[in-house]
């Protein structure tokens, strides 16, 4: 199982050049295999993204989300997910979402695909399995 980080989710749908060649073939097979995930925190973050200005799209939000899950499957925003996510030492992940990410990644047994810096150096103490979606 593939959990897509919210830029990758976005690189995804939107066929973005930032997406590795080797992450593409991923996010294909793992389309195939109905293996794609999202955070229900990746929908906060990028209708926050679209208030403030940072991502624009060529049609509404609403539409582009429609459009976007068609291939993706909401993970489950658990308790315990929510707990494990608290439980990240900010000084080794500042962003509380990306916490919640790394931990519903553990929770659900998937790998995160992330170019986030941050998480992919977390990772590297085996605290969550990631590819690095540039590659």
């Amino acid at each position: 199982m593939l959990l897509l980080d919210t830029h990758v989710w976005i690189w995804g749908a939107e066929h973005d050049e930032r997406l590795g060649a080797r992450t593409r073939r991923l996010i294909e097979h793992g389309d195939a295999q109905d293996l794609l995930r999202i955070s229900p925190i990746s929908v906060l973050e990028l209708a926050t993204l679209h208030t403030v200005g940072r991502v624009r799209f060529t049609r509404s939000l609403e539409q582009w989300i429609r459009g976007a899950t068609e291939r993706v499957r909401l993970a489950e925003l658990t308790m315990d997910v929510a707990v494990d996510a608290g439980l990240i030492p900010r000084t080794a992940l500042a962003d509380p979402l990306d916490r919640v990410l790394v931990a519903t990644a553990r929770h659900v047994g998937a790998t995160l695909v992330t170019a986030d810096r941050a998480i992919l150096t977390y990772a590297r103490g085996g605290h969550v399995r990631v590819h690095d979606a540039s590659k």
